[in-house]
Protein backbone atom coordinates (compact mmCIF):
# COMPACT_ATOMS: atom_id res chain seq x y z
CA UNK A 1 0.00 0.00 0.00
CA UNK A 2 1.19 3.50 -0.74
CA UNK A 3 1.60 6.44 1.54
CA UNK A 4 0.28 9.96 1.04
CA UNK A 5 3.16 12.27 0.13
CA UNK A 6 4.03 14.92 2.68
CA UNK A 7 5.61 18.26 1.84
CA UNK A 8 8.97 17.28 3.35
CA UNK A 9 8.97 14.07 1.31
CA UNK A 10 8.36 16.01 -1.89
CA UNK A 11 11.12 18.53 -1.11
CA UNK A 12 13.60 15.77 -0.34
CA UNK A 13 12.55 13.83 -3.45
CA UNK A 14 13.68 16.80 -5.55
CA UNK A 15 16.84 16.92 -3.45
CA UNK A 16 17.66 13.33 -4.42
CA UNK A 17 17.98 14.29 -8.06
CA UNK A 18 20.31 17.14 -7.15
CA UNK A 19 22.29 15.52 -4.32
CA UNK A 20 22.18 11.85 -5.40
CA UNK A 21 21.89 10.63 -1.85
CA UNK A 22 19.87 7.58 -0.88
CA UNK A 23 19.91 8.87 2.68
CA UNK A 24 17.71 11.81 1.86
CA UNK A 25 15.16 9.61 0.12
CA UNK A 26 14.91 7.16 2.99
CA UNK A 27 14.80 9.91 5.62
CA UNK A 28 11.98 11.58 3.68
CA UNK A 29 10.07 8.31 3.52
CA UNK A 30 10.41 7.94 7.27
CA UNK A 31 8.73 11.31 7.78
CA UNK A 32 5.67 10.04 5.97
CA UNK A 33 5.31 6.82 7.97
CA UNK A 34 1.98 6.70 9.62
CA UNK A 35 0.23 8.51 6.77
CA UNK A 36 -3.06 6.89 5.82
CA UNK A 37 -2.88 4.14 3.21
CA UNK A 38 -4.60 4.52 -0.14
CA UNK A 39 -5.67 1.96 -2.74
CA UNK A 40 -2.81 0.83 -5.00
CA UNK A 41 -2.85 1.41 -8.72
CA UNK A 42 -1.05 -1.05 -11.05
CA UNK A 43 1.90 1.38 -11.31
CA UNK A 44 2.25 1.60 -7.53
CA UNK A 45 2.18 -2.20 -7.21
CA UNK A 46 5.58 -2.29 -9.00
CA UNK A 47 7.25 -0.03 -6.45
CA UNK A 48 10.67 -1.05 -5.11
CA UNK A 49 10.77 -3.33 -2.09
CA UNK A 50 12.24 -1.77 1.07
CA UNK A 51 13.75 -3.60 4.03
CA UNK A 52 15.14 -2.43 7.36
CA UNK A 53 17.32 -4.26 9.91
CA UNK A 54 18.85 -3.02 13.15
CA UNK A 55 22.34 -3.94 14.37
CA UNK A 56 22.63 -2.54 17.90
CA UNK A 57 22.83 1.26 17.33
CA UNK A 58 22.94 1.20 13.51
CA UNK A 59 20.07 0.61 11.08
CA UNK A 60 20.49 -0.82 7.58
CA UNK A 61 17.90 0.19 5.00
CA UNK A 62 17.79 -1.42 1.57
CA UNK A 63 15.75 -0.84 -1.54
CA UNK A 64 15.43 -3.60 -4.13
CA UNK A 65 14.17 -2.77 -7.60
CA UNK A 66 14.36 -5.63 -10.08
CA UNK A 67 17.87 -7.07 -9.66
CA UNK A 68 19.34 -3.88 -8.18
CA UNK A 69 19.85 -3.64 -4.40
CA UNK A 70 20.94 -0.33 -2.87
CA UNK A 71 21.56 -0.09 0.89
CA UNK A 72 22.68 2.40 3.49
CA UNK A 73 23.46 2.24 7.19
CA UNK A 74 22.28 5.03 9.44
CA UNK A 75 22.34 6.29 12.98
CA UNK A 76 20.03 9.06 14.15
CA UNK A 77 20.92 11.01 17.26
CA UNK A 78 17.97 12.36 19.25
CA UNK A 79 17.51 14.61 22.23
CA UNK A 80 15.66 12.80 25.00
CA UNK A 81 11.95 13.60 24.78
CA UNK A 82 12.03 14.68 21.12
CA UNK A 83 10.74 12.48 18.31
CA UNK A 84 12.80 13.96 15.45
CA UNK A 85 16.54 13.36 15.18
CA UNK A 86 18.91 16.25 15.85
CA UNK A 87 21.57 14.79 13.59
CA UNK A 88 21.86 11.74 11.38
CA UNK A 89 24.79 9.92 9.80
CA UNK A 90 24.35 7.63 6.80
CA UNK A 91 26.91 5.57 4.91
CA UNK A 92 26.13 3.93 1.58
CA UNK A 93 26.57 3.76 -2.16
CA UNK A 94 24.20 5.12 -4.79
CA UNK A 95 24.92 2.11 -6.99
CA UNK A 96 27.31 -0.83 -7.24
CA UNK A 97 30.77 0.46 -8.11
CA UNK A 98 29.97 4.02 -6.98
CA UNK A 99 32.14 5.51 -4.24
CA UNK A 100 31.09 4.86 -0.67
CA UNK A 101 29.68 8.09 0.81
CA UNK A 102 29.06 9.38 4.30
CA UNK A 103 26.21 11.88 4.50
CA UNK A 104 25.60 13.94 7.63
CA UNK A 105 22.35 15.75 8.39
CA UNK A 106 22.54 18.58 10.94
CA UNK A 107 20.13 21.32 12.12
CA UNK A 108 19.84 24.53 10.11
CA UNK A 109 21.35 26.83 12.75
CA UNK A 110 24.96 25.91 11.89
CA UNK A 111 28.03 27.87 10.85
CA UNK A 112 28.68 26.91 7.24
CA UNK A 113 32.37 27.82 7.53
CA UNK A 114 33.13 24.67 9.57
CA UNK A 115 31.61 21.47 8.17
CA UNK A 116 30.82 18.48 10.41
CA UNK A 117 33.41 15.82 11.10
CA UNK A 118 33.11 12.36 12.62
CA UNK A 119 35.88 11.61 15.11
CA UNK A 120 36.67 8.61 17.30
CA UNK A 121 38.07 10.77 20.14
CA UNK A 122 39.80 14.09 20.88
CA UNK A 123 43.10 12.92 19.34
CA UNK A 124 41.48 11.66 16.11
CA UNK A 125 41.56 14.20 13.25
CA UNK A 126 38.25 12.71 12.16
CA UNK A 127 36.53 12.29 8.83
CA UNK A 128 35.75 15.75 7.48
CA UNK A 129 32.71 16.45 5.34
CA UNK A 130 31.73 19.33 3.05
CA UNK A 131 28.42 21.19 3.31
CA UNK A 132 26.40 20.67 0.13
CA UNK A 133 23.18 22.55 0.90
CA UNK A 134 20.73 23.65 3.50
CA UNK A 135 16.98 23.33 3.29
CA UNK A 136 14.31 24.66 5.64
CA UNK A 137 14.56 21.59 7.89
CA UNK A 138 18.26 20.62 7.80
CA UNK A 139 21.71 21.06 6.28
CA UNK A 140 23.53 18.26 4.46
CA UNK A 141 27.25 17.56 4.32
CA UNK A 142 28.99 14.59 2.75
CA UNK A 143 32.29 13.05 1.78
CA UNK A 144 33.64 9.93 0.13
CA UNK A 145 34.70 7.42 2.77
CA UNK A 146 37.49 4.96 2.06
CA UNK A 147 38.03 1.37 3.15
CA UNK A 148 40.82 2.43 5.54
CA UNK A 149 38.40 4.76 7.33
CA UNK A 150 35.76 2.03 7.51
CA UNK A 151 38.34 -0.35 9.03
CA UNK A 152 39.13 2.23 11.73
CA UNK A 153 35.45 2.74 12.57
CA UNK A 154 34.73 -1.01 12.69
CA UNK A 155 37.08 -1.62 15.60
CA UNK A 156 35.86 1.23 17.81
CA UNK A 157 34.19 0.11 21.02
CA UNK A 158 33.69 3.50 22.68
CA UNK A 159 31.51 6.36 21.55
CA UNK A 160 32.90 8.74 19.00
CA UNK A 161 31.55 12.17 18.23
CA UNK A 162 30.05 14.24 15.48
CA UNK A 163 31.45 17.78 15.71
CA UNK A 164 30.24 21.00 14.06
CA UNK A 165 29.74 24.66 14.98
CA UNK A 166 26.39 26.35 15.52
CA UNK A 167 25.49 29.74 14.05
CA UNK A 168 27.08 31.47 17.07
CA UNK A 169 30.38 29.68 16.31
CA UNK A 170 30.01 27.52 19.43
CA UNK A 171 31.26 23.92 19.24
CA UNK A 172 28.52 21.30 19.11
CA UNK A 173 29.54 17.74 19.97
CA UNK A 174 27.02 14.92 19.50
CA UNK A 175 27.94 11.41 20.76
CA UNK A 176 27.98 8.70 18.09
CA UNK A 177 27.83 5.02 19.03
CA UNK A 178 29.84 2.49 17.06
CA UNK A 179 28.03 -0.51 18.59
CA UNK A 180 26.92 -2.69 15.70
CA UNK A 181 28.85 -0.65 13.10
CA UNK A 182 30.78 -3.65 11.72
CA UNK A 183 27.70 -5.89 11.57
CA UNK A 184 25.66 -3.17 9.85
CA UNK A 185 28.42 -2.51 7.33
CA UNK A 186 28.70 -6.23 6.51
CA UNK A 187 24.92 -6.51 6.09
CA UNK A 188 24.87 -3.44 3.84
CA UNK A 189 27.55 -4.94 1.60
CA UNK A 190 25.77 -8.27 1.03
CA UNK A 191 24.58 -8.83 -2.54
Amino acid sequence: MSRRPCLLHLRWRVMIKIHHSLTIALFALACCEGAQAQTQTPTQAQAPQRTTATYEDWTVRCEVSGTTRVCEMTQAMQIQGQAQPVTQIAIGQQSKGAPLKMVVLVPINVALTTAPKLAANDKDPGIATVYRRCMPAACFADTDIGSDQIKRLRVLSENGKLQFKDAAQQDVVIPVSFKGFGQAFDAMQQP
